[in-house]
């Protein structure tokens, strides 16, 4: 019994000393992955101004009309349902009298057709003199809305505006240039604008304002901003190709929030990479109607993967793709047109980027491969 008791204690320890080394030898946990270089932090507001921008447009309103948002916007309105309500007053008024006529004077037997008459003073005065005061009324009215928007105020903000195929470019006093439009509440704004290439048109259905941009002459147009929130600019004068892409948000800021703008795109400028820059200038100026990025051709050469190659011009010479090359085709597009894309009309930036702003396109592009 006590070999017996002695066996099964030894087995015990040797079972625990087998398996003490095994549980101690368990496999060691493997190193942390090496985090990854945290992006750079951005201020609150360089978040600010891109919630802002992101933020949808404003696409209220009724059956008729967009939701007003500027002064402007009354007296316009006013006329519209002015015309409209005269329109279906006539035309209500002159279908009913045409049925009751063809009724009350149809064909029957035992009437005799009645003779026409042939002059009624009072008729024709009464169908002379309504018209014509309705006609002075909607064109007082429609003058008083045109000089709303066109005669010029003391106080009002001037931003300058540059259309072109196919986008939009905001110039603003201080020199910020953006391709969306930002004004403030409350605040009178007049718009200087022009053109580069053809006719564009300044259509805002929310403030009820529309202007023509003529080459190698200014226009102007004024309105008043009522009500903060994004709206939609289009382009209404048919400009070509990409004619449909010209729509870009007019983002009216609360009191305060203009000049927080204006503060904040030069602290996003100061601070952003060229690449990052190049990126963001590609999206907003409008690079991306012409030029892809994916290799596809459109109106003009992809940009991926042509930094160093050699482009065979329209002239028969040859050409590299570096940074000499494109500040040139920015600034001078016809300078250098390439073979295959000959037949393409490119507008010139020459003035409408600063240096910085042609660095970080060059990078940007070069960083494409």
């Amino acid at each position: 019994m006590k070999n017996r008791l002695l066996s099964v204690l030894a087995l015990v320890i040797s079972v625990a000393v087998l398996a003490g080394p095994a549980s101690a030898q368990t496999p060691a946990a493997e190193p942390p992955a090496a985090a990854e270089p945290a992006a750079e932090p951005k201020t609150p507001n360089v978040l600010w101004l891109e919630e802002i921008e992101a933020q949808p447009w404003n696409t209220g309103g009724n059956f008729w009309l967009p939701t007003p948002a500027a002064e402007e916007a009354d007296p316009s309105d006013f006329m519209f349902y002015a015309v409209l309500g005269l329109s279906i007053f006539f035309f209500t008024g002159v279908t009913i009298a045409t049925v009751y006529f063809v009724i009350k004077y149809r064909a029957r037997p035992g009437h005799k057709a009645q003779p026409s008459p042939s002059h009624n003073d009072t008729l024709e005065i009464t169908w002379t003199v309504i018209p014509t005061i309705i006609c002075v009324f909607l064109f007082l009215g429609g003058w008083r809305g045109y000089l709303a928007f066109t005669a010029e105020r003391g106080g009002a903000l001037q931003i300058d505006v540059t259309g072109q195929k196919w986008a939009w470019s905001f110039t603003y006093p201080n020199g910020t240039v953006d391709n969306n439009l930002h004004v403030p509440v409350g605040q009178p704004v007049r718009l200087r604008m022009t053109s580069t290439d053809v006719l564009h048109s300044f259509y805002v259905p929310n403030f009820r304002v529309k202007q023509d941009l003529v080459p190698r002459r200014y226009t102007y147009l004024q309105f008043t901003p009522t009500r903060p929130g994004v709206y939609r600019l289009y382009c209404t004068e048919y400009c070509g190709k990409d004619h449909s892409m010209m729509k870009v948000r007019v983002i009216v800021h609360e009191t305060g929030g203009y000049e927080r703008y204006l503060a904040t795109v030069e602290e996003r400028s100061a601070t952003l990479p060229p690449v990052e820059l190049g990126k963001q200038l590609y999206e907003k100026k409008g690079c991306a109607a012409c030029h892809s990025i994916d290799g596809s051709p459109r109106v003009g050469p992809s940009w991926k993967g042509i930094w160093g190659e050699s482009a065979k011009m329209a002239d028969g010479s040859t050409a590299t793709v570096d940074a000499q090359y494109i500040k040139t085709a920015i600034e001078e597009p016809n300078a250098q047109k390439r073979a295959e894309f000959a037949g393409g009309q490119m507008t010139s930036y020459a003035g409408l980027l600063s240096e910085k702003e042609i660095a970080g396109l060059i990078a940007y592009i070069e960083s494409l491969k």
